[in-house]
């Protein structure tokens, strides 16, 4: 089925000079078009698809972070534990705030009021189109059925499709508890096409042509109608469209010996010799295979063992394309290596642990010439330097959550019982108009009534022992916010709250300071106080 499916699909061209890779296999019941693939940026780009407006699909996969997740060294889960900084943590991605049904933000015994943490790292969108199962595990079969109907819409070779469906409605990553299908529409009806991001880059900006969504929705596949097999399918063909073949080692597979210099050529011969190609052979430099190669021990992740329920794949992860793998630090499903070193050294040694690790991992015995040259081989030859610089098409608007309109804190608070400083929460966009622009209130004294100030000017003054960071002019508000709920320890209080933000569009980029204040007797003068918080007001682009 697989063959006559190769053989019935269409391709996409190959795009770089001296390619060395396939065409990308596309399945028929969702052929390329350019519309769909600009759709499928817009919506791949789009944070205002989360319930908190703040990760989009590329949040997790920056082309300049080799197609993966560049906030993976700061996201930590605590592991199978639930301890944090035990031998089992996992450096994730970030995900959102936990919250319930009604977007109001929750206390997460491991994360607290802080956004959640995946139990593994972001794997690569590169090189992704030509895989027949996707995620670590393999759990994004290449069947799509539609999400509401149940109907098979695409038989096979749609991987990507079923992959995209997954994350927008996991309450992990990208949306409150309870979200359906329809809640996700409404998100984008409601929605100025990436209306809070910047840069939009010019020719998808034309293309878009300040129309809304069902409009691109209508140029792309004929009628308004925006459905989850729509969505699915042109999230699906902006990625086909992200595959980095004009790397040196492309040239020097067409025939270009000068390509590689002679350190990375002695790279490539150990690459060869340490059997490093049997796992990842070019030119995809992956078999898309799942091997356990001792990364850690079994009980913590069964990875595609989850899927299959077939011991010999307990601990078995999918194996990564080397493409762009210079670019993609820190390393392995959990995040384990921090360099390319570290993960060469870890093959030299055979693996670390081997209850049902595979035959294939044996010790390298490798140089320290040796290490150095694979290291050459596996940086250079093997980036496209478009993905590296955001060149298209690699390149992409900037995310509002990475942006200077982001939500900041400034100053210093003053700290009360148990030596705890209380913390605002804010993440989402303040944009002009929302009449729920969610904040909370963390590390406070359980029980405490706590107030929010609010101003239009910073400042700093200290008054009987108490940091106020807000200027005192006519426009202070404070706001009671009611008593501090009790999480795990009676320093662990919180609160969180929807604040509404005025839609006067001559608000415009201007600023608005805040600051919690908590009555605790353990503090000075029975207070203790958060740092400051500045919001940039603006609007919808």
């Amino acid at each position: 089925m697989r063959l006559l499916v190769l053989c019935l699909a269409l391709a996409v061209p190959a795009s770089g000079q001296g390619n060395s890779l396939p065409p990308v296999p596309v399945p028929p019941e969702n052929p390329m078009t350019q519309d769909k693939v600009n759709l499928g940026k817009v919506l791949f780009w789009e944070e205002q698809l989360s319930s908190t407006k703040t990760v989009a699909c590329a949040t997790c996969h920056i082309p300049s972070a080799g197609g993966s997740d560049p906030r993976t060294p700061r996201a930590r889960n605590p592991g199978l534990d639930e301890l944090f900084g035990t031998d089992d943590d996992i450096l994730g991605s970030f995900g959102i705030i936990a919250s319930n049904e009604f977007q109001q933000y929750e206390w997460h015994p491991d994360f607290g009021m802080s956004p959640q943490v995946t139990h593994r790292k972001a794997p690569s969108v590169f090189m992704a189109a030509y895989e027949r199962e996707l995620f670590w595990d393999g759990r994004a079969p290449e069947q799509l059925f539609d999400p509401i109907t149940r109907v098979l819409v695409i038989p096979a070779g749609a991987a990507l499709e079923r992959q995209a469906t997954i994350p927008l409605l996991s309450d992990i990553e990208m949306t409150h508890t309870g979200t359906e299908w329809p809640d996700l529409i409404a998100r984008l009806l409601a929605s100025v096409p990436l209306g809070i991001a910047r840069h939009v880059p010019r020719a998808l900006s034309r293309w878009m042509n300040d129309d809304r969504y069902p409009a691109l929705f209508a140029r792309t596949f004929g009628t308004p109608d925006i459905t989850p097999v729509r969505i699915a399918m042109a999230i699906a063909s902006y990625q086909r469209a992200l595959v980095p073949d004009q790397a040196p080692i492309d040239r020097y597979l067409a025939g270009n010996t000068s390509a590689l210099t002679k350190q990375e050529l002695s790279g490539l011969a150990v690459f060869e010799r340490s059997r490093c190609s049997v796992c990842h052979p070019a030119p995809r430099f992956t078999t898309g295979e799942f091997f356990n190669i001792g990364v850690r021990p079994l009980q913590e992740d069964l990875g595609r063992g989850s899927i299959s329920r077939d011991p010999i794949d307990h601990g078995a992860f999918k194996v990564p394309s080397l493409r762009n793998v210079a670019d993609r630090a820190p390393f392995m499903h959990n995040g384990r290596f921090a360099t390319l070193e570290a993960v060469i050294d870890f093959y030299e040694r055979g693996g670390d642990f081997a209850e049902n690790r595979t035959p294939l991992m044996r010790p390298a015995r490798l140089t320290s010439t040796d290490k150095a040259d694979l290291l050459a081989f596996l940086t250079r030859p093997l980036t496209d330097v478009r993905a590296t610089r955001a060149e298209a098409p690699f390149d992409h608007p900037e995310l509002f959550d990475t942006s200077h309109r982001a939500p900041r804190a400034y100053g210093h608070g003053t700290a009360g019982s148990l030596g705890r400083t209380p913390r605002l929460v804010a993440v989402e966009p303040p944009v002009l108009g929302n009449r729920a622009f969610h904040m909370g209130l963390v590390d406070g004294y359980a029980t405490a009534p706590a107030t929010l100030m609010l101003d239009t000017a910073a400042g700093n003054v200290r008054l009987l022992g108490v940091r106020f960071l807000l200027g005192g002019t006519a426009n202070l508000t404070l706001l009671p916010l009611g008593q501090l709920l009790h999480a795990s320890g009676a320093g662990d209080g919180w609160l969180s709250w929807s604040l509404p933000l005025p839609s006067d569009a001559a608000l415009a980029d201007t600023e608005l300071f805040a600051q919690a204040i908590v009555l605790d007797t353990g503090g000075p003068q029975g207070l203790a106080a958060s740092a400051g918080l500045r919001l940039r007001l603006f609007a919808p682009r």
